[in-house]
């Protein structure tokens, strides 16, 4: 029990959910550069979402990425603040992001969700992670 308690605190434990988030998000939105209609229209959406999609998720992944530079420990109080904002933020919109993913798949039950889909149901929950958590993980 006395070993445990001398055990250090991985305070930057975050960072290993935090940066392949960033990554997968920001490699999924430079896919999509430039945006183009037709792009849109061969997935079978309207430009407008096609673009919000694109664009959201460089800005979730730089958002992720920034929230957590804003949170060390040499950053003002209202920074960090900014930074769990942020972070919470980004989780919103990867949350939203996946949601839509998810849906186009058009899966026939939730279990066709949870048991195919890994990749996706896993990025959803490491972005509901940050949108609940934020900084303070």
């Amino acid at each position: 029990m006395n070993f445990l308690r001398k055990m250090a605190d991985a305070g930057f434990s975050h960072w290993l959910i935090r940066i392949p988030l960033m990554v997968v998000f920001f490699q999924q939105g430079m896919d999509k550069i430039p945006v183009t209609i037709e792009a849109a229209e061969s997935w079978g959406l309207p430009y407008l979402v096609w673009w919000v999609v694109a664009y959201g998720e460089l800005g979730a992944a730089i958002g992720i990425l920034v929230g957590g530079v804003l949170n060390i420990d040499i950053m003002k109080s209202w920074m960090k603040t900014i930074g769990d904002i942020l972070t919470r933020f980004s989780g919103i919109t990867i949350c939203c992001v996946m949601t839509g993913v998810i849906w186009i798949g058009q899966p026939e039950s939730v279990w066709d969700v949870i048991l195919y889909d890994n990749l996706h149901v896993m990025l959803y929950f490491g972005g509901l992670f940050f949108a609940l958590r934020g900084n303070r993980t």
